[in-house]
């Protein structure tokens, strides 16, 4: 059987990029995400994301098992903290944050969910996951105490994501944080791009399919929408937001 991580290699390599949805524990009931869940699959989504950088409410196990049941994407863990693990996830994004010096989250969170993740079975995709200032300071930035990259100095951004490939790090996930003022800049997007070859994964602030297809075509790999297709979102809402980035990856990869 195929790695979920491989999946994602072979998804890049046909459609040119993929879409992904992050879905929230904390802003609906484990039903209420199983059918997202299912809505998500039947709008074409690539895979979903579960996490959140609070979590106000227990039963994460639970949710990601609905979510589960509820479709037959993969489904990863994005998680907010090393409490956030189930095994009934395809795999969970082993994140450090590179764009910040604080230790907890550059291998101190590591340490503590390592055995558990070792005793679930989960497969891990190591992910340098970097922050990029968007305007206001963000749930994750305020959580993580460290400060996100400025958004108007790209080469920061570029050399930042080079030092996580060297280390051996299988993704590099740009994020503006939940709920952004702004999406990460297509400047900061091409620069990374240039400098690295892993898969680039870029979330927050998307809140339009036209921005969604211009990450892509400055070389993201795979966009993520969370907040955007929260609330009143409906099939045709997250449908459209998937064809525009599979039209805009099979447009980047034949050029």
């Amino acid at each position: 059987m195929k790695s979920t991580y491989q999946r994602l290699l072979d998804l890049r390599r046909q459609s040119g990029a993929g879409f992904l949805v992050l879905l929230d524990p904390d802003s609906a009931s484990p039903h209420e995400l199983g059918l997202k869940a299912a809505t998500c699959q039947a709008a074409a989504v690539d895979a979903i994301l579960i996490g959140g950088s609070l979590m106000m409410r227990d039963g994460f196990s639970e949710a990601v098992t609905a979510v589960k049941q509820n479709c037959k994407l993969p489904v990863i863990i994005f998680p907010g903290g090393p409490t956030q693990l189930s095994a009934d996830a395809d795999a969970v994004l082993f994140l450090s944050l590179i764009s910040g010096r604080n230790p907890q989250h550059l291998i101190g969170d590591h340490v503590v969910a390592a055995p558990v993740v070792k005793r679930l079975g989960l497969e891990t995709i190591p992910t340098g996951y970097m922050l990029i200032g968007s305007g206001s300071p963000t749930a994750v930035e305020f959580m993580s105490d460290t400060r996100p990259l400025p958004p108007d100095k790209p080469d920061l951004a570029a050399v930042h994501a080079l030092a996580g490939q060297y280390l051996g790090l299988k993704l590099i996930y740009l994020e503006a944080g939940s709920g952004a003022r702004s999406a990460v800049p297509v400047e900061v997007i091409a620069a990374v791009r240039r400098w690295v070859d892993l898969p680039l994964i870029v979330g927050g602030g998307i809140r339009t399919p036209d921005q969604a297809a211009a990450a892509v075509e400055a070389g993201a790999d795979f966009i993520v929408i969370g907040t955007a297709l929260e609330g009143q979102a409906s099939s045709d809402d997250v449908a459209r937001f998937a064809d525009v980035v599979h039209r805009a990856g099979r447009g980047r990869s034949k050029r």
